[in-house]
């Protein structure tokens, strides 16, 4: 099979294994199924393919096995500051609720019962997995080269946030304005904020690395032209 080839086909497992865990809870809350038992079907398979997919990166020696790898580790990080300001404008009331404890206890399908200290590790353990998770998709498709598209990304995390059915579920209107104007900025503020720390931190960590998928497409297109 032609590398550029084998390499398209790998990253499109990967991306859809990364793209998988952040749906979930939206999909949840646009009523889907239970996030309980969409843990079980999806998200752990989805982070074994992941996870298999990248082993296989590092077998072939693709060279974005080391740039998904610590783009998720950038991701991760990238969360701490996102969760600053998501905290402090919960501290303000301009959120509703707490995100990651609301996440741990449908985890657990601990709606009636109220949230635990390990419906609280679950929530926050997919919360930071879903920053690694974005974080992946960014680094696969954009590479790390430019730190002010990791801006952008992070903005338009956050509108897609704000018209998901996470919010409108909760009943305050598309972009949280019918419960607060603190809301839309509070969130824009958090994934600038996880935008500019995931652009500086993949610089630092991982170097400056062109788009892998745009790598091997341009490869099996050159590979494919008429030959001189």
């Amino acid at each position: 099979m032609n590398p550029s080839l084998k390499s398209i086909l790998l990253l499109g497992i990967m991306m859809l294994g990364a793209a998988v865990g952040p749906l979930l809870f939206p999909a949840a809350m646009a009523g889907h199924g239970s996030l309980a038992d969409m843990a079980t079907r999806f998200l752990l398979p989805s982070a074994a393919v992941l996870g298999v997919a990248t082993a296989l990166a590092f077998w072939w020696r693709f060279s974005f096995a080391r740039l998904v790898t610590l783009g998720g580790v950038a991701g991760v990080l990238a969360t701490l500051p996102l969760e600053v300001v998501r905290l402090l404008g919960f501290h303000l009331e301009y959120m509703p609720g707490n995100l990651p404890r609301l996440m741990g206890v449908l985890l657990l399908d601990r709606f009636a019962l109220g949230p635990s200290l390990a419906s609280d590790v679950a929530g926050w353990a997919y919360h930071f997995w879903n920053g690694a998770c974005f974080a992946i998709l960014y680094v696969l498709i954009f590479g790390t080269a430019r730190r002010w598209l990791a801006i952008l990304y992070g903005i338009a995390l956050g509108i897609g946030f704000m018209v998901s059915p996470v919010v409108t579920s909760l009943g305050i209107g598309k972009f949280g304005l019918e419960y607060s104007v603190g809301f839309p900025i509070t969130v824009t503020l958090a994934h600038v904020a996880y935008g500019v720390a995931l652009g500086v931190l993949n610089g630092r960590i991982a170097g400056q690395q062109s788009s892998p998928l745009w790598q091997s497409f341009r490869g099996l297109f050159a590979a494919r032209g008429p030959a001189n």
